[in-house]
């Protein structure tokens, strides 16, 4: 028989319904009889028939149509809302990012990735986020996980005293804990630790940190069981994921909070979230799926809490996207080269052998340096971070092929937290030099185009207060690149006496990120619109493609128009890294062509020609 879980005020009520034929006002009806039954005063309801109310899908929110039939809107073990007039929406359902669309689309899987704690990259977590991929366990790596827990079967039934086992925690590690209560025990400590605060993370992000997680118990060096890594693998697969506040770590011992919070709904408690059902109790949501809240045995909780995992997953964002958004700053910056007639002889001792122009600007000149060293810093955090990734973070560790557990640090997020602060200063300057550029294109004294690169200029404002808007991106950047990891408070009643903030330095390098790119998409349209007013010249084949695709998604600007749409949707080409992709072939053929192995090509190297003479240098003759 068909069942429906409906939320009403705080009741999730479980309503089965034999004929589907019914309507949506008649499924509604019902659930406010029988939440009205739970309530000793009714719930304040006086009658069903004069109550008024809507309902919506928990996923996606959508209002449903009272008359039409359950069978042809609502799906077999759906979640839905009831929402009584007069009352505000129900608090439970908080959107991963309030006004903010997620980064990238939900998709469904096809492929495998096996995991062993070993081999995972950054590239591929953020694919697991995606959602392209299902996990699965090498073998290997789960024979290493049972060796690992019968270690500590064995521990628990000699009653040995071992930190985290059968003891305390933190300033607790010399209360011996009897036998009967270490199950409570791991619960307690998931619990209690759940106390983060703020919006969740995006259900993208909460998958790559639960995947993470995964990956570093099947090193086999955590003492987790096989039964309840598989439990979490189930999980992930069927994208049940937990209500992660964003803030509240320290970053050691580890990011504590958020990876008790991802605990804590895989046992059934607080809030999750997966496609079907929207945010809702954990207990339902893994109930609609068919999975059961995971139990824990002895040193599972701090198994599943004790690490860097928060902090190298957005970490391993921040990193892939800044990768992207770096190799599209050397195009851009060509493309606006181009714009304002720049000399490349600052890039190659061959070029413009009879230009008459000395030198550029800076923003210009100096593209090479600036750009240079952000990729540098790019490739030196990817390099820790994929290190991060593949490393045992918990404690105590457990060695089972010497026969013992050993307690360390591995859990202080230090080098991840200095790394991404780090990739932060080194990303911003791409937009800090952008925005430099921004200027050059609005100015008309420095770019012999009309001002703000509009026609009718007072009229229109053009590009005025995109400029604007870069520069402001810009300032903010400078206070969030003020290094995290520079701070530490102790905690934990002076035992765990220096932390790393590396959830901060992790979180902030994202909103820099974030900045950057939004200040080169502001470029990018610039550099466009400043093209309409050069016709009928001609850049060079890449370049014209990177204009064609920007064209293919906003118009010139002829006059005023709304223009955030226009940043947003250049912003998303950038996203999916469709500039990269047009422009890269040439770069390819260029560097296989022209460039000796020694000598590294700048796309910056690109130069204006007339279409009636494509050899013909036609900007400083």
């Amino acid at each position: 028989m068909p069942r429906f879980t409906v939320h009403i005020r705080d009741e999730w009520l479980a309503l089965p319904c034999r004929d589907t034929s019914n309507t949506i006002q008649w499924l509604g009806q019902e659930a406010l009889k029988r939440y009205m039954k739970n309530k000793p005063d009714n719930g304040g309801i006086t009658a069903v028939k004069d109550t008024r109310f809507v309902v919506r899908r928990c996923q996606g929110l959508g209002l449903l149509d009272m008359d039409d039939t359950v069978e042809d809107v609502l799906e077999d073990n759906d979640f839905v809302e009831l929402a009584i007039e007069g009352d505000t929406m129900s608090p439970e359902f908080i959107p991963c990012e309030p006004g903010v669309s997620p980064l990238y689309p939900y998709t469904y899987w096809v492929f495998y990735i096996s995991l062993d704690g070993n081999s995972l990259t950054s590239t591929d977590l953020v694919n697991l986020g995606r959602g392209l991929y299902k996990i699965k366990l090498t073998p290997e790596a789960e024979r290493k996980v049972v060796q690992s827990r019968e270690l500590l079967d064995t521990i628990v039934k000699e009653n040995k005293v071992v930190y985290g086992i059968t003891t305390g925690f933190g300033k607790f590690a010399r209360t011996v804990i009897p036998v009967s209560k270490l199950k409570e025990l791991q619960e307690n400590l998931v619990r209690s630790h759940s106390a983060g605060v703020g919006n969740p993370l995006s259900p993208e992000r909460t998958r790559m940190l639960l995947a993470l997680r995964i990956n570093v118990l099947a090193k086999g060096h955590s003492g987790i069981s096989l039964e309840t890594l598989q439990a979490m693998i189930q999980a992930f697969n069927a994208s049940c994921l937990s209500f992660v506040p964003q803030k509240g770590t320290v970053g050691a011992s580890g990011d504590l909070a958020p990876l008790s919070h991802l605990a804590l709904g895989l046992m059934g408690e607080g809030k999750m979230w997966s496609p079907k059902s929207g945010w809702a109790d954990a207990k339902y949501v893994l109930e609609a799926h068919g999975l059961k809240p995971i139990s824990l045995k002895p040193k599972e909780g701090l198994a599943l809490i004790n690490g860097t995992q928060m902090i190298t997953s957005l970490g391993a964002e921040a990193v892939e996207r800044a990768q992207a958004i770096a190799q599209q700053a050397d195009i851009i910056a060509a493309l606006t080269l181009e714009v304002l007639k720049g000399t490349t002889k600052a890039f190659d001792s061959e070029s413009h052998r009879f230009c008459d122009r000395v030198q550029d600007a800076y923003t210009m000149r100096c593209c090479p340096q600036v750009h240079g060293v952000a990729n540098d810093t790019i490739a030196f955090v990817q390099n820790i971070i994929n290190t991060e990734i593949n490393s045992a973070t918990d404690n105590p560790m457990v060695f089972a092929e010497r026969g013992e557990t050993i307690s360390g640090g591995n859990f202080h997020g230090e080098y991840p937290a200095k790394a991404l602060d780090f990739l932060a200063i080194a990303v911003h300057e791409l937009a800090s030099i952008s925005e430099r550029r921004i200027e050059r294109l609005c100015n008309p004294s420095l770019s012999e185009l009309p001002a703000f690169l509009v026609n009718e200029g007072g009229l229109n404002s053009g590009f005025m207060i995109a400029h604007c808007t870069a520069a402001a991106l810009v300032s903010e950047n400078k206070v969030l690149c003020h290094p995290s990891s520079v701070d530490s408070l102790s905690t934990s009643a002076a035992t765990e006496d220096h932390v790393s903030m590396g959830g901060w330095a992790a979180r902030k390098a994202l909103r820099v990120i974030e900045h950057v790119e939004q200040v080169l998409a502001i470029e990018l349209l610039a550099a466009c619109q400043g093209i309409e007013f050069l016709r009928p010249l001609r850049t060079t084949t890449p370049l014209e493609k990177v204009y064609e695709l920007v064209r293919s998604v906003v118009k010139p600007w002829i006059k005023d128009r709304f223009m955030s749409p226009d940043i947003e949707a250049v912003h998303r080409l950038l996203l999916d890294q469709k500039v990269w992709n047009v422009a890269k072939p040439y770069i390819d053929k260029y560097q296989t062509e022209y460039i000796p192995e020694s000598r590294p090509v700048s796309p910056t190297a690109f130069s204006l020609e007339s279409p009636a003479s494509p050899r013909k240098r036609v900007r400083h003759e």
